[in-house]
């Protein structure tokens, strides 16, 4: 189904000066992550969904009921193909494998080295940890406050200070979360 689709959508989103990151495809939900240099506003992030819904709409693809998603990738990417790894490297990452894979469950530390088959994560103990991608279950990027890669602001009135910082505590709670 997602080979049916990518070639639909890719010149689309070129038109509008978007990038295919990710195509996901479920029973009810078509979900498609674009970005682009800087970033992609709200604005255009509408304009690709209306000119997805609107081709999906003249086409017939087979695809049923669905709802469809498109949204940037946002801080954290989620992280599936060889291409995605290779975009991520030098980032820090967290990686959940596959049950019955081997001795380890996660890894979290910087995305070192990618290769069509394989990714090799630094943990903070400094030994290299080389995993095929074909085991990952799920992997994502970390965003870490106060790092280089901080996200673009938003356009508009700039928040107070005080709505800026957030506090300790609450920073630890949002992690816990994920």
């Amino acid at each position: 189904m997602e080979d049916a689709i990518q070639p639909v959508v890719e010149p689309l989103l070129a038109s509008l000066g978007l990038e295919l990151i990710d195509l996901d495809r479920t029973s009810q939900s078509i979900r498609i992550t674009v970005d682009r240099a800087g970033g992609a506003d709200l604005d255009t992030i509408a304009k690709a969904t209306r000119a997805i819904s609107d081709r999906f709409d003249e086409l017939d693809l087979g695809t049923g009921r669905y709802t469809l998603e498109v949204s940037s990738p946002g801080v954290e990417r989620r992280l599936r193909t060889a291409v995605h790894f290779a975009k991520a490297l030098g980032e820090k990452v967290t990686v959940k494998l596959l049950a019955g894979s081997g001795e380890l469950r996660r890894v979290d530390g910087l995305l070192s080295a990618s290769t069509e088959t394989s990714i090799t994560i630094t943990p903070e103990d400094g030994v290299p940890v080389t995993i095929a991608i074909a085991d990952i279950d799920r992997a994502r990027t970390v965003f870490t406050w106060g790092s280089v890669h901080q996200p673009t602001p938003s356009k508009g009135k700039p928040k107070p200070p005080s709505a800026q910082k957030s506090s300790p505590s609450k920073q630890s709670g949002e992690r816990a979360a994920h």
